[in-house]
């Protein structure tokens, strides 16, 4: 007999999923934060960060939890807004395109950012090479803000598709950090070609 083939396995909760339900966060993303911090630091009590792509709002409310202990602030920005309620005292949040002049003034005024971290995947279309053209272009549009939003001495966080151009943008983050590093997190779907690229000491 043949096995039905019309569940999807995304569409029901793993490990990740379920725990982060359990501690509060709207999605398993949080965990491919948890992980980055656990080894390279990017965050430390009373910095300014900011969450590009943040929605559902994982990210930006584990940074408010465990990273920053109360002191420092959030600047969190997504086409869609985030699931967070009650909004933390410490995070200011903005819906919009991050990269319109518009925005990148507003987003100016809070900062320069100790760490502008950033799980952004733009729109897919299942189409792997446009999808990782669309990666690449997203992860540029983060890293050309790098010369005015990131104090020196900072952190970048950006996700990539694999295939999508990750040594152009390894070579470019090499120009800004002191430090760059690769991660796929274990948290990472199994059949996910996401890539993580961590910067760390910007020059």
């Amino acid at each position: 007999m043949a096995k039905k083939t019309g569940t999807n396995s995304r569409s029901q909760p793993d490990y990740y999923s379920l725990k982060a339900k359990k501690e509060g966060y709207p999605a398993r993303s949080v965990y491919k934060l948890e992980e980055i911090q656990q080894k390279f630091t990017i965050i430390r009590p009373g910095n300014t960060v900011l969450d590009i792509g943040a929605a559902p709002g994982s990210w930006t409310l584990y940074t408010h939890r465990e990273l920053l202990k109360g002191k420092g602030r959030i600047v969190s920005v997504d086409l869609k807004p985030l699931s967070l309620n009650p909004i933390p005292n410490n995070v200011t949040l903005f819906t919009g395109d991050a990269f319109t002049p518009e925005m990148l003034k507003e987003l100016g005024k809070l900062g320069p950012y100790n760490a502008i971290i950033s799980d952004a995947a733009p729109s897919t279309t299942g189409a792997r090479t446009v999808d990782c053209l669309r990666s690449q272009n997203l992860a540029e549009a983060i890293i050309n803000i790098i010369p005015t939003h990131l104090k020196p001495g900072g952190s970048l966080v950006i996700k990539i598709f694999q295939g999508g151009g990750e040594q152009d943008i390894l070579f470019a983050m090499k120009k800004n950090f002191t430090k760059v590093k690769t991660l796929k997190p274990q948290a990472c779907r199994k059949d996910s070609f996401e890539l993580f690229l961590i910067g760390t000491g910007k020059k």
